[in-house]
This record gives structure tokens, sequence and C-alpha cells, in this order.
């Protein structure tokens, strides 16, 4: 037997089911965990310690145009991995808990979309999204699929690059292949155009971790799914649920950063646990 069965023993369910049952509104907070099964790598392994090297940060990638030209190269090449994902059954389990009932809404870290793609109504994504592009200077918005083709126009060298994928669509790419990448300007203003993401570095909007923060105070109970919670935005809800006498479960495979707050942990896959746990309790769509 290893430390950290991907299989949920029939016990472990028999809790999680339990955990629902007894409780009316519960938040689920969701990791980078739930999305490697379609694919998607995420940041951190087992002992929640973080793989490569560090992300691009805001600041940086706002002051300097080699930076900005980076984080647009490697997107361009590693942002086909995130554009074919697909929501994988973990997903598709919270959306049906949801309409079941059984959860009362979702705060997911990631910026894959596959939430929404999944069904999920009642959705709060704390760092923004990977599909769209706002403009720095005007704010227009506009779709990430249309950044991609207006890159493979203006840098046809690397239109077919293959690369490692990394997480949030980055893609490992060597510094001298980018000295003469070309990073398309806001087709409106001529500004600079950055990810509708929340960077490392950079703070959630205030009014989005307001109305999270009003979800938190709502709930009577925190269920955590595939996050490792070392990033403060996420392990928060875990210190205010505490702090509140709210009981918190977690299904991740490895540490979090909350262990020690934990009432339950099930430590097995989440896109084999939720699935599981779901048909406990059917939905009127079904899964």
């Amino acid at each position: 037997m290893t430390d950290h069965p991907q299989v949920p023993a029939p016990a472990q369910l028999d809790q999680l089911a339990d955990f629902l049952s007894r409780h009316r509104n519960v938040l689920v907070l969701t990791g980078a965990g739930l999305s490697t099964a379609s694919g998607i790598p995420d940041y951190r392994d087992r002992d929640g310690v973080r793989r490569g090297r560090l992300p691009v940060q805001g600041p940086e990638f706002r002051r300097s145009d080699a930076v900005r030209r980076r984080y647009w190269a490697r997107s361009m090449v590693g942002w086909p991995t995130l554009a074919q994902a697909a929501p994988n059954a973990g997903h598709r389990a919270i959306a049906a808990l949801e309409r079941g009932g059984r959860l009362g809404a979702v705060i997911t870290q990631n910026v894959d979309g596959l939430h929404q793609q999944a069904g999920s109504a009642r959705l709060i994504e704390l760092h923004g999204n990977i599909h769209g592009v706002v403009c720095l200077s005007c704010g227009a918005q506009s779709a990430r699929a249309a950044m991609q083709q207006r890159l493979r126009d203006a840098n046809p060298a690397l239109a077919g690059a293959v690369a490692q994928p990394l997480p949030d669509g980055d893609a490992q790419i060597e510094p001298e292949a980018l000295d003469d990448f070309h990073v398309p300007a806001c087709q409106i203003c001529g500004g600079t155009l950055q990810p509708d993401v929340v960077f490392f570095g950079d703070n959630v909007p205030p009014a989005r971790t307001a109305a999270a923060l009003d979800w938190m105070a709502q709930a009577d109970a925190l269920l955590v799914v595939g996050s490792s919670l070392m990033v403060f935005s996420g392990y928060r809800f875990c210190k205010l649920a505490a702090e509140a006498g709210k009981p918190i479960a977690a299904i991740n495979v490895g540490k979090t950063r909350a262990d020690d707050l934990l009432a339950l942990k099930v430590q097995a896959a989440v896109q084999d646990v939720l699935p599981a746990l779901a048909r406990r309790f059917p939905s009127p769509a079904g899964l």
C-alpha cells in the first residue's frame, strides 16, 4: 500500500457523504489538483514544494518589455494545452452536487475555466480566467483565442513550436528564442495586453475578494479539493473557517498548508473521489 492511495476507501466516502449531509451550505475551494486529470500540469509536488522556476510576477510583466515577450512567447506555445482541455469527472461531479443542492458555491484558484464548462453556476474564479485578455490602458477585453491567432500571425517562426507544457498555459522555451518575438498591442488604443488573470505578486481585485469572503461567511462548512493551500489567497479561507468554528474537509493527494485545521482528509485522486461521492446523492440532471 502506498502513502497516497489513489482509490478512495468506502469508509472515507461514507465520511465525506456524511459531511455533506450534515451541512446545509458547503463552500468548495478548488485548486490545480482538480485539473491535472484534464492534462493541465500543476505547480507543486505532493509535499507542496513548487516545481521549476518561479512564474512571471505581475509587477515585472508591467514594467519590462522583455518579461512580456517571454510571457507571451511561452504562452503562445503552451496555450493549446489549455485551449484543448475539457472538464474531467471531478469538475462534472462538483457541478452535479451543486445542482442537487449538496454544495452551495464554488471558489476556484484555477484560471482554466473548466468549472464554467462543466456547468457550475455559483462560481468565483479567484485568480481570473486565462481565456480572456485585457488592455492595461483602456480596459478593453478580448478573447485569448483571438490573441493566439494574432501571436501566430506576428511570429510565424514559433507557430509550429512544441515545448513541454507548464502550468496555466506556460511552456518551456529557451530564452534565445524570444529575442525577435513580437507582442501584439491593443487594437483599440495600442496599449499593453495582459491575460485577465491575477499574476503572482498581484492582489485579487477587492470586489472579488469581498464576494468570496461573503460566501465564506454564509457557508457552514468548507470542502477543499485538489489544493495544497500554499498560496495565502486560498489558505485564508481555511483560517477563516477555523476561526469561525466551521468544519473543513479536504480531498487532496499530499500535504496541505491547513492539515492541522482539517476535520477530515481524503488522500486520493479527486477525479475518483468526487464522482463516487456524487453518486451517493443523485442530482436531477445526473452525472
